[in-house]
């Protein structure tokens, strides 16, 4: 039993979770506090799940492709360009919903753009979202104008900073994705494609499953996943910044996948420890600022912890551990 759960891939990211909030509860003084104050939840803990909403949505588009074996190193661009596309809309004097859907449209043909590039021509996934991630900066600039559009709008505030019930509005967002798309990927027919594609493309061929298009379809669904992030983003800062909004964001969606246990190479999903994995990030980078480690030594410390887990996520370690507490068991 101890050596299942061992062996799960599951258990740590949420070891990791829950090493890092023990570390806060020592070190950070009232990291765990959560006080009410105007119908409001307020605290550390509201923090990361506010800022770490727009993370699962990315991270969870980013586990569809990879699970197809594939990867989208544009996400953060793409966040650029949503961002830039509602800030302007709202400007130009178009209502909140027509922002929005310019914005969902244009994430979802940058989607669609890479999915062409990697499914139908065959392009190297690195290369072929290298393409947007590249142009899709220069894209949002020439959107803004190379000018940081600011917001003066009071629902489109509200989706970045409003609260619902005590909570931030984008925790119930990040709520409704990952329930609709488990309800997806285990209720339809679309998480068996998905990993079978992702296992074996020609096999799946074989079986009858059209692997191009799945993998168009995983692609679309991160590059909208990525311009729903990019509204809050923008949203929370009220401001669209075509140089800095998104920037490495797509790192850390990756990581999160990677970290929750979705292999690189393909096959098995592992949403809910994407979804681990994305608040491990998130609470990493609070703990950082929070303990007043240098701005210049940010990266590294996050570096460093990120590929601690990560080893810790690989098969070897995995099974060396479940048979060392097996022995144990046995004596």
């Amino acid at each position: 039993m101890v050596k299942k759960i061992i062996s799960h891939k599951i258990i740590w990211p949420v070891l990791a979770l829950i090493g890092i909030m023990l570390f806060n509860l020592i070190f950070t003084p009232g990291f765990l506090t959560i006080e009410i104050k105007n119908g409001r939840l307020f605290g550390s803990i509201i923090d990361i799940l506010k800022h770490a909403s727009p993370l699962i949505i990315m991270s969870i588009g980013m586990t569809l492709v990879i699970a197809t074996e594939g990867i989208d190193i544009s996400v953060g661009a793409v966040v650029a360009i949503s961002a830039a596309v509602a800030c302007s809309a709202i400007v130009a004097g178009n209502s909140l919903f027509v922002a929005i859907l310019y914005a969902m449209i244009a994430s979802a043909i940058c989607g669609l753009w890479n999915g062409v590039l990697v499914a139908k021509i065959g392009i190297q996934p690195m290369v072929g979202t290298l393409i947007l991630m590249t142009i899709g900066r220069g894209i949002a600039q020439l959107i803004t104008k190379g000018q940081i559009i600011t917001v003066d709008h009071e629902g489109y505030y509200f989706i970045g900073n409003g609260y619902l019930f005590g909570l931030p509005f984008g925790v119930y967002i990040a709520i409704a994705v990952t329930v609709l798309v488990y309800i997806a990927l285990r209720k339809t027919s679309l998480g068996l494609f998905l990993e079978s594609v992702g296992t074996n493309k020609e096999a799946s061929r074989f079986a009858g499953i059209n692997a191009s298009n799945i993998i168009l379809i995983t692609y679309v669904i991160c590059g909208l996943f990525a311009g729903i992030a990019g509204i809050f983003i923008s949203s929370n800062v009220t401001a669209a910044d075509a140089n800095n909004a998104g920037m490495w964001k797509e790192i850390d969606a990756i990581l999160a996948t990677v970290i929750g246990g979705t292999s690189m190479t393909g096959g098995r999903i592992y949403l809910m420890g994407t979804v681990l994995g994305a608040l491990f990030i998130q609470t990493l980078t609070t703990t950082i600022y929070s303990t007043g480690v240098p701005p210049e030594t940010i990266l590294v410390v996050k570096a460093v912890v990120v590929i601690l887990v990560t080893l810790m996520q690989s098969n070897k370690f995995r099974n060396k551990t479940a048979k060392l507490f097996h022995r144990k068991a046995v004596v």
